[in-house]
């Protein structure tokens, strides 16, 4: 009996969680594995066999893309991941494995739209005036960059609590972004933010921020994306199932 091509999806976004579905759906003869790196406990079912935690560096992924026999990496990983994206890069090289990495397009500022971009975090802390509050969605793993900072004032939002906890002047709120521009918009009014921090993930969950700020004519401090090694990117989940037919003998 043939044994069937094994694609390693690299979850940990809302497009890895429609993607686990649909290549389940449109390839079941194929055999589907989804990883997530484990940096939150609040994971998904996405109805394919999963794993959570580390490979252990580009050797560890070596041995499981070669003990699992994968024939495909889809890095779905999201865009600020870049380790977890070069670790894939290089591992599938050593094996010459093929690699589509979906790669939701940037944001991009519009005419209305007070933008700074800058290259890193310590960047973007060094960025806020003194008194400035801070609106802050960066995740808990960077904040500290900006908890130096005790002469601002900042509101984070994040899934998970940050260790070591925030300044005690500060406020957190642990909650996945609201989908609505309005939701946001008052946020910012009931706590006087002056500056909206973030980083450019791109895609639509996250996109109400940017909206407030820009009716509330907010100055937003952009974190712009590390860059990621070159290999086969598609901008959406269609786009990708295509590449997919195209790297896999598919019946």
């Amino acid at each position: 009996m043939t044994t069937p091509e094994h694609i390693l999806l690299l979850a940990g976004t809302q497009e890895a969680r429609q993607l686990a579905g649909r290549i389940a759906a449109e390839f079941p003869q194929l055999r589907l594995t989804a990883s997530f790196a484990g940096a939150v406990r609040d994971l998904p079912d996405l109805g394919v066999p999963t794993r959570v935690g580390g490979f252990g560096g580009v050797d560890g992924l070596v041995r499981f893309l070669r003990s699992e026999s994968i024939n495909l990496i889809i890095d779905a990983t999201h865009p600020f991941a870049a380790q977890m994206s070069r670790n894939a890069a290089l591992a599938a090289e050593t094996l010459s494995i093929p690699v589509i990495r979906l790669e939701r397009p940037a944001w991009q500022a519009g005419p209305r739209d007070l933008w700074q971009s800058v290259a890193s975090m310590n960047e973007a802390a060094n960025a806020l005036a003194p008194g400035a509050r801070a609106f802050l969605a960066i995740g808990r793993k960077e904040i500290q960059a900006f908890t130096k900072r005790s002469d601002i004032y900042g509101l984070a939002r994040m899934i998970e609590p940050p260790s070591p906890p925030l300044p005690a002047s500060w406020d957190l709120i642990l909650t996945r972004p609201p989908h609505s521009a309005d939701e946001e918009a008052e946020l910012f009014r009931a706590r006087h933010i002056t500056h909206v921090v973030t980083k450019n993930s791109g895609g639509e969950r996250s996109y109400a921020k940017i909206e407030a700020a820009r009716h509330l004519q907010l100055p937003v401090i952009m974190i712009e994306r590390p860059k990621l090694p070159e290999v086969n990117s598609v901008p959406a989940i269609m786009e990708l199932l295509d590449k997919t037919r195209e790297f896999l003998p598919l019946s």
